[in-house]
């Protein structure tokens, strides 16, 4: 599902129009509308059209990806690996360095 489909639905699923979602946001109508409809949106857009719609961006490491789908479609059996650190060795550390060298 793409990000506008994603905008589209969480606002009807909140019975919000347009225009409702425009006035929440201090958006004009015609700005919001281009959003869904698959425009080039800023970040701040983005961000400004979530939070109106009480939602929030995120990145997600493609690794976890699967997981998170999983989660959101209440598929608990297959969220194996969320509670792993996404970013653990990211950097060459080995997992008991996570809170420092020691000695220092």
């Amino acid at each position: 599902m793409s990000l506008q489909d994603q905008y589209r639905q969480r606002r009807k699923a909140l019975h919000f129009t347009q225009q409702d979602l425009a006035d929440r946001t201090g958006m004009v109508r015609q700005q919001y509308q281009r959003l869904e409809r698959g425009g080039n949106p800023r970040l701040d857009t983005l961000e400004l059209a979530a939070d109106g719609l009480n939602a929030k961006l995120m990145l997600i490491p493609q690794e976890k990806w699967h997981a998170v789908t999983a989660l959101l479609q209440g598929e608990a059996s297959s969220t194996s690996g969320l509670d792993a650190d996404p970013w653990q060795g990211l950097l060459g550390e080995s997992d008991h360095d996570e809170g420092g060298r020691d000695g220092q």
